[in-house]
């Protein structure tokens, strides 16, 4: 991670935030905070900038989604690394919010992917669930797909972007946990 260029996606979540926070020590050239959510990434910010005085951050409002915002951020930084943390990962609401939980870690995902590769990063890593595994729900059959995402289309594979995947399962005091 040292001197890379990295940009992290969910950075202001819980688990994206938990991920700056480790990368941030190991002295990146740049760490691109990108997240929808103002308040939140404002002060993921600020902690950060603090803690790190001599690192270059970048904190960027844009939705995954958005594929124009999308481009633009990688045109300008060029990340060497993506960790895409970006997600909805509340069981209940995916339920009932099925198009939102398909745009989102779907196309999201196929957004994030086919920009790294358009830009050139060298590796992505996916933020993914152990629902994924079998998937029972909404949310787990959405990320199941975005893991078929970058696993599985042959455009992105005929590049020199190096594709891997973590599954978390439930993460004690993150955002929504169930203890």
């Amino acid at each position: 991670l040292r001197n890379r260029v990295i940009l992290l996606t969910g950075a202001a979540g819980s688990i994206g935030s938990e991920l700056a926070r480790q990368i941030a020590p190991f002295g990146p050239a740049r760490l691109i905070l990108l997240d929808q959510s103002e308040s939140d990434l404002y002060f993921v910010h600020l902690e950060l900038a603090e803690a790190h005085p001599r690192l270059e951050l970048v904190p960027v409002i844009c939705d995954i989604t958005n594929q124009t915002g999308l481009a633009q951020v990688c045109a300008q930084h060029c990340p060497e690394y993506v960790i895409h943390a970006a997600a909805y990962k509340h069981v209940p609401l995916m339920e009932t919010n099925v198009l939102e939980a398909v745009r989102n870690n779907v196309l999201g995902t196929l957004l994030v992917a086919t920009n790294a590769v358009r830009y050139g990063a060298a590796k992505l890593l996916l933020v993914s669930t152990d629902k994924a595994i079998r998937p029972s729900s909404v949310m787990g059959a959405t990320k199941r797909v975005a893991e078929r995402i970058i696993f599985g289309l042959p455009n992105l594979h005929r590049t020199g972007t190096d594709f891997r995947a973590v599954r978390f399962g439930n993460v004690l005091a993150s955002q929504g946990s169930v203890i």
